[in-house]
């Protein structure tokens, strides 16, 4: 008798505990922050070795901290082996196409991460709330984007799919910052204000998006984002542990041949297991 597949945990916003979140010090965080960043270069290095590939896609509220967490995961990471895609509204000549066809010609290449700054599910968020898909579009693209993800991870890719989630009193306060911050007002844009406007209806459109696209194979990790550190670490956390998982990490041996010829040149002894 077949295994039967694994349950996926039900996520609800306004379970999430965004008091849990405190980081003591800067020191504390700085030290784990380091030691997160060092887990995942070593990570890379062995996808880029084994020619592995990753997607890590990154959705959540407008303020609600996406860039400067991917700013953080990417920071130790060799620059050859990852690519930022910032998703914005489609072009004309990509509305003519499948929505899905722009994110095929993204899919990262052996040996890299493709990191999504949002994703193929603004097909059942944005463009669901701003009428931007018909009803009949947005409800087929569920089945859709499982089926596009199931081929990928069937092929091998592994996927993360991560949701920053903050309440409508700290986009607030994320706000009234960009918008009082001569350095942060380009941020914050008329289409920011439209959609905090539609709170509510982006709230049923992203649990529908968790409870019909989180699959064994691509499971969605919500995140607290209420605290900047605290979600930064949770997300460092996530990719960490879904990138290594069934993965050996450990450093690739050396060739033999290499490792005596350059011992005799450089006048040191082989190095010891080769």
């Amino acid at each position: 008798m077949a295994d039967k597949p694994a349950k996926i945990q039900k996520i609800r916003l306004d379970k999430l505990d965004q008091t849990d979140t405190r980081i003591d010090s800067a020191e504390e965080y700085e030290h784990r922050l380091g030691k997160l960043q060092k887990e995942l270069l070593h990570i890379q290095q062995t996808y880029w070795h084994e020619k592995r590939r990753a997607i890590l896609v990154f959705e959540g509220w407008d303020a609600g901290g996406k860039g400067g967490a991917i700013r953080r995961l990417t920071e130790p990471l060799d620059p050859r082996g990852f690519h930022v895609w910032p998703i914005s509204a489609p072009t004309a000549e990509e509305q003519s196409k499948h929505y899905l066809y722009r994110f095929w010609t993204k899919l990262p290449a052996g040996g890299t991460f493709a990191i999504f700054d949002r994703s193929w599910y603004g097909r059942v968020l944005v463009e669901r709330i701003e009428g931007l898909a018909t009803k009949e579009q947005w409800k087929r693209a569920y089945d859709e984007i499982n089926e596009f993800e199931r081929l990928l991870t069937d092929d091998g890719v592994r996927i993360v799919k991560l949701f920053l989630h903050i309440t409508p009193e700290e986009q607030l306060e994320r706000f009234r910052e960009r918008l009082n911050n001569p350095y942060k007002r380009w941020k914050l844009t008329e289409e920011d204000l439209r959609n905090r406007a539609k709170w509510d209806e982006y709230v049923k459109a992203t649990e529908t998006m968790f409870d019909k696209t989180s699959t064994p194979n691509a499971p969605w990790t919500a995140i607290p984002a209420n605290s900047k550190w605290f979600a930064r670490l949770a997300v460092l956390d996530a990719v960490t542990r879904a990138l290594k998982e069934g993965v050996d990490v450990s450093p690739p041996p050396m060739d033999g041949n290499v490792a005596r010829i350059a011992a005799r040149m450089l006048g040191v002894e082989t190095p010891q297991g080769v």
